[in-house]
């Protein structure tokens, strides 16, 4: 590796070794993968006191940096979480390999018989703040998937990342492939960011996973593809025919359970019939919770509440905040979440089969759930063992990007000394 000054030539080294393990590992067997990414999760566990010493000088980095509870809950691993990267490192490692698969096959008329198969992205750089599972989540849903990746953490998960990191390359070690498939960037240094969002040739995506800064700086700089969600501003709709102990719950959770992610509830909207059957409820559980509560209009008369100002609603608070609105109906729901959602993930509480449809149907959001917490937005909980981050755009990936997301297609065509006429 280069001197770490030079910033612009140790990228450069990282890419073109990047490009070379990916070429390889395009048609590495798939019992290979899932043999480094076991090996991987062995050395998470084995080694999570040296993860958790690691971390603890983040967490004293965050603290003198003067991060929020919430992002210092973002980073803080203990030994539950890495319980939970370790099982994330395992649920990728026993999926199915997408690498190969038919998507389609067909026969034309000509004697051409013709597959549609996946295949690898190649490298990918994924640019993250704060959570250092990611390192893990990211680096074993690229190799699963057949691509090279260069992650670069954030720098208050810096040592954090590179104890997990180190288990990943322990992995690959252990079933020969090559080291080169998963880098770390080995420096806090910003300049790092701006290489990888100009290495056109040497990167094929780029992934950004935080705030939105960051996000909103990649989309602006990127000469390179990104896959991006600026904001995960999240709305809950409580319907006039929702099931009040059901609402409760969800909204509850939705909100608390872990208020800096990104599928965490910034926003409550309240049917005015559900509000004149059941009062503030809702409300009075989240000022019980410590969440303070900026509401509009009528609803700023509950005792506890702070008057919401405009911005408030279409705001990604990452905290114990939320903004709280009274509308008529799920047409008033539906059109204040298109005025200020940010088309990640939305919630109805309903038990009305119809209302339930017609928000499904009009709002194209990545993800739209019934009667279940926002927090959910995520690709462990959708079966895909981990997530590199929530897609909101409409072109290639969109929500969950999983492994099979991480890939495109080719078409394998055969003949038989076959001629166009």
């Amino acid at each position: 590796m280069k001197d770490m000054d030079d910033v612009p030539e140790m990228m450069s080294e990282l890419g073109r070794a990047a490009r070379a393990a990916a070429a390889e590992l395009a048609f590495a067997p798939a019992e290979r993968k899932r043999a480094a990414l076991e090996h991987a999760a062995d050395a998470v566990w084995a080694a999570r006191g040296t993860i958790v010493a690691a971390n603890a000088e983040d967490l004293g980095y965050g603290t003198a940096k003067g991060l929020s509870p919430a992002m210092m809950d973002r980073l803080m691993l203990d030994a539950g979480r890495i319980g939970g990267i370790v099982a994330g490192l395992r649920a990728v490692a026993g999926q199915r390999d997408p690498v190969g698969e038919v998507i389609a096959s067909w026969d034309m008329p000509s004697g051409l018989h013709i597959e549609r198969v996946r295949t690898p992205l190649g490298v990918i750089g994924v640019i993250y703040e704060s959570r250092p599972n990611v390192t893990a989540d990211a680096g074993a849903l690229c190799l699963k998937s057949g691509n090279a990746v260069i992650l670069r953490g954030g720098s208050e998960s810096f040592h954090s990342s590179r104890a997990i990191h180190a288990c990943l390359l322990a992995g690959l070690r252990a079933a020969g492939l090559p080291e080169a498939a998963i880098q770390l960037v080995p420096t806090r240094d910003r300049a790092a960011v701006t290489e990888m969002l100009r290495m056109v040739g040497q990167i094929d995506v780029i992934v950004p996973r935080g705030g939105k800064g960051l996000v909103g700086l990649v989309q602006t700089e990127a000469r390179v593809p990104v896959f991006a969600h600026l904001e995960g501003i999240c709305h809950v709709y409580a319907d006039g025919d929702a099931d009040l102990e059901k609402a409760r719950r969800v909204v509850l959770n939705a909100k608390t359970r872990r208020p800096g992610i990104c599928g965490a509830a910034e926003c409550l909207l309240i049917d005015r019939r559900f509000h004149e059957r059941h009062g503030p409820a809702l409300i009075e559980d989240l000022l019980a919770a410590g969440v303070e509560v900026r509401a509009e209009g009528a609803l700023g008369s509950v005792p506890g509440t702070v008057p919401a100002a405009p911005e408030d609603f279409g705001r990604e608070f990452l905290d114990r905040i939320i903004a709280v609105k009274l509308v008529d109906g799920v047409d008033g729901a539906i059109a204040h979440i298109r005025a200020h959602g940010s088309q990640h993930t939305e919630a109805i509480l309903t038990e009305n089969d119809a209302t339930a449809r017609r928000f499904f149907e009009r709002l194209d959001s990545a993800i739209l759930m019934r009667n279940a917490s926002t927090q959910f937005a995520d690709g462990g909980e959708f079966g895909m063992g981990a997530e590199i981050g929530i897609a909101t755009g409409k072109l290639h990936a969109r929500g969950p990007v999983g492994a099979e997301q991480l890939t495109s297609f080719k078409y394998l065509v055969t003949g038989d000394g076959t001629i166009r006429p």
